[in-house]
């Protein structure tokens, strides 16, 4: 298990746990000064997603259905090879993840904190980006133990 702090500019902080060992949940909360913004689940492609905003006493709620989120970004990446097109995210956002990985990765072995760089990133992905597939059920899994060596 790994939990992490992170601390951006205008003392904006952000947390989060990582472990093999507990619940399976898909779930993030964003947490600001005025309100908080729940995804449960958040993550799963074979289920709806649900989004809740609760601002003061106001709470508002979103439903998502599922669809395939796979198979869009296949055809996308596919479709760029054919155009000759760069993809967005490119893979400098993915070295922007790594970065995150590895400074998360040094703090533990030093026991301190790792400060980054600022990484600027002009374009960002945009609805016309959007790609909808047919949603499909959770695949099973074959011969295989769940992380926490539970069978699946």
């Amino acid at each position: 298990m790994t939990a992490v702090t992170m601390k951006f500019p205008g003392e904006r902080f952000a947390t989060f746990v990582a472990s093999f060992g507990a619940a399976d949940i898909s779930r993030y909360s964003l947490v600001g000064t005025e309100g908080v913004l729940t995804a449960d689940p958040a993550y799963e492609y074979a289920e709806d997603l649900n989004l809740k905003i609760d601002i003061g006493k106001k709470s508002t709620k979103r439903h998502y259905p599922k669809r395939d989120q796979f198979a869009a970004e296949i055809s996308y990446f596919s479709q760029c090879i054919i155009d000759d097109k760069e993809p967005e995210p490119s893979g400098a956002e993915g070295l922007a993840d790594v970065r995150i990985v590895e400074a998360v990765y040094e703090s533990i072995r030093s026991g301190a904190s790792v400060k980054l760089t600022p990484f600027e990133k002009e374009d960002r992905p945009g609805l016309e980006q959007e790609i909808h597939r047919p949603a499909h059920g959770k695949p099973k899994t074959v011969l295989a133990k769940s992380p926490s060596g539970e069978a699946a």
